[in-house]
Protein backbone atom coordinates (compact mmCIF):
# COMPACT_ATOMS: atom_id res chain seq x y z
CA UNK A 1 0.00 0.00 0.00
CA UNK A 2 1.45 3.32 -0.93
CA UNK A 3 0.21 6.15 0.87
CA UNK A 4 0.06 9.48 -0.39
CA UNK A 5 0.72 12.49 1.93
CA UNK A 6 -2.26 15.00 0.52
CA UNK A 7 -4.78 11.81 0.34
CA UNK A 8 -3.89 10.90 4.57
CA UNK A 9 -4.04 14.51 5.27
CA UNK A 10 -7.30 15.23 3.24
CA UNK A 11 -8.89 11.87 5.05
CA UNK A 12 -7.38 13.40 8.20
CA UNK A 13 -9.27 17.04 7.75
CA UNK A 14 -12.60 14.74 6.52
CA UNK A 15 -12.85 12.48 9.65
CA UNK A 16 -11.12 14.18 12.45
CA UNK A 17 -8.83 11.64 12.94
CA UNK A 18 -7.66 7.58 11.91
CA UNK A 19 -5.87 4.86 12.93
CA UNK A 20 -3.17 3.84 11.28
CA UNK A 21 -0.96 0.42 11.31
CA UNK A 22 2.78 1.27 10.49
CA UNK A 23 5.48 -1.29 9.62
CA UNK A 24 7.83 -0.41 12.33
CA UNK A 25 4.95 -0.03 14.83
CA UNK A 26 3.02 -3.56 16.88
CA UNK A 27 0.06 -1.03 17.62
CA UNK A 28 -1.85 0.99 15.39
CA UNK A 29 -1.71 4.73 16.15
CA UNK A 30 -4.42 7.16 16.43
CA UNK A 31 -3.80 10.18 15.02
CA UNK A 32 -6.06 13.06 15.49
CA UNK A 33 -6.40 16.62 13.66
CA UNK A 34 -5.43 18.55 16.56
CA UNK A 35 -2.01 16.98 17.00
CA UNK A 36 -1.10 15.77 13.91
CA UNK A 37 1.52 16.92 11.05
CA UNK A 38 1.37 15.46 7.68
CA UNK A 39 3.85 17.38 5.01
CA UNK A 40 7.13 16.45 2.69
CA UNK A 41 5.97 12.34 3.47
CA UNK A 42 6.46 12.76 7.01
CA UNK A 43 3.70 12.16 9.94
CA UNK A 44 4.50 13.73 13.27
CA UNK A 45 2.13 13.28 16.13
CA UNK A 46 2.67 15.23 19.07
CA UNK A 47 2.11 13.03 22.14
CA UNK A 48 2.19 14.11 26.17
CA UNK A 49 5.94 13.13 25.89
CA UNK A 50 7.55 13.32 23.33
CA UNK A 51 6.81 13.29 18.92
CA UNK A 52 6.59 10.59 17.08
CA UNK A 53 7.73 10.93 13.21
CA UNK A 54 7.42 8.64 10.91
CA UNK A 55 7.45 8.60 6.89
CA UNK A 56 3.82 7.99 4.56
CA UNK A 57 5.65 5.31 3.01
CA UNK A 58 5.78 3.07 6.16
CA UNK A 59 2.37 3.11 6.79
CA UNK A 60 0.42 -0.46 5.50
CA UNK A 61 -3.55 0.47 6.37
CA UNK A 62 -5.54 3.35 7.59
CA UNK A 63 -8.88 3.49 8.93
CA UNK A 64 -11.57 5.55 10.32
CA UNK A 65 -11.71 4.64 13.79
CA UNK A 66 -15.53 4.94 15.88
CA UNK A 67 -17.20 4.27 19.22
CA UNK A 68 -20.52 3.53 20.14
CA UNK A 69 -22.33 3.49 23.41
CA UNK A 70 -21.88 -0.25 23.83
CA UNK A 71 -18.06 0.59 23.60
CA UNK A 72 -18.75 2.08 26.80
CA UNK A 73 -21.58 0.30 27.94
CA UNK A 74 -24.00 3.07 27.45
CA UNK A 75 -26.22 0.92 25.32
CA UNK A 76 -29.92 0.70 25.98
Amino acid sequence: MVVDTDDLRTKLEQKGELMLAVSEFDEPLEMHLHDTEIEDGTVRIQLTDGVLTFDTDEVVAVWHHTHSLADFGLED
